[in-house]
């Protein structure tokens, strides 16, 4: 095992094409979960907690960390699962999402497995869990599941969900704009329609990269011109089948989608770098989830999209 927590820190430095490495976990029972090693700051014992006053139930209290202080969020008691031991028997994976960090109290930690993201498929419909799954894989013949922590932060801290009003332009027209948004996560998809919705953009809203490949491609195939078509396309990293990364550099590389405006909108704030936006081709990198940045970055391409048009985008 300490192996395992020892070398969590060096592999969040790694990145891959369409493969990451995958923390395994356990919770209450038997069941092996998952979390994008990325998003793993380190893994520790659970510790004394302090207790928050009128906290959410799912907030186990308050860790004291090299001078820092973070809540600890109980992932069973969050999706719904009987609540875990808060002692020295659980563990706490100190992650960071959304430019927040933040600790989820687990009920074992397992091993870290690198693997492609095309072994990750949707989760299949029925699952008791299916709300708060974003992804599955398979792993020694057992199933593996990826939780939303997108959802649970929602439900559980919450945050702003649209853009602020003096941060959108009132005298710009938008109604033509058309944009592509691909997320694996139902909760963020969302989140970035809303804020469209304010700009009076149209969207297009796809669940992972394969299947924005599959419909760009279409387009093309169809005669489509696909800078003309969206005024830009704004892709998670982390989803099921293809990630982020390899879209945009399939993108990027194809003659006729290269030119596309491609932003990466990833909770991966904390280890995400400049060099791998350029790298993958990307024209922007946007870290979740912060709806008055969006709205700017969305209202300054508009603007720009259509060479002698100040403020009028065609789609």
């Amino acid at each position: 095992m300490a192996g395992v927590l020892d070398g969590v820190d060096q592999r969040t430095q790694l990145a891959g094409h369409n493969r990451f490495e995958l923390l395994l976990f356990k919770l209450a029972g038997r069941q092996r979960f998952g979390i994008n090693v990325f998003k793993v700051q380190e893994v520790i014992q659970c510790q004394d907690l302090t207790q928050i006053p009128h906290a959410h139930s799912v907030i186990c209290g308050i860790a004291h960390l090299r001078g820092k202080t973070i809540p600890v969020l109980d992932l069973s008691l969050a999706i719904a699962m009987q609540p875990l031991t808060r002692d020295a028997s659980s563990y706490v994976i100190v992650t960071e999402y959304n430019r927040t960090i933040q600790g989820f109290l687990v009920g074992a930690v397992d091993r870290i497995i690198n693997i492609g993201w095309t072994a990750v498929k949707a989760p299949p419909k029925g699952m008791g869990k299916e709300g708060y799954l974003t992804a599955v894989t398979e792993v020694d013949g057992d199933l593996i599941e990826v939780i939303d922590v997108e959802k649970i932060m929602k439900e559980v801290i919450g945050g702003q969900e649209e853009a602020s009003e003096e941060v959108i332009d009132q005298e710009m027209s938008a109604r033509d704009s058309h944009i592509l948004v691909v997320d694996d996560s139902t909760v963020a998809r969302n989140q970035v329609k809303r804020v469209l919705q304010q700009l009076d953009c149209q969207c297009t809203l796809l669940k992972d990269g394969q299947e924005a490949w599959e419909h760009l491609q279409e387009l093309v195939q169809q005669g489509i011109n696909i800078e003309e078509r969206y005024a830009m396309i704004i892709s998670d990293v982390e989803m099921p089948r293809m990630d982020g990364y390899t879209l945009a550099a399939k993108i990027k590389k194809e003659p006729l989608m290269k030119d596309v405006y491609l932003i990466l909108h990833t909770s991966l704030s904390g280890v995400f770098n400049s060099s791998m936006v350029e790298k993958v081709g990307a024209n922007e990198f946007l870290a979740k989830f912060a709806p008055d940045e969006l709205a700017r970055t969305v209202q300054n391409r508009i603007k720009n999209h259509c060479p002698g048009q100040d403020s009028l985008m065609v789609g």
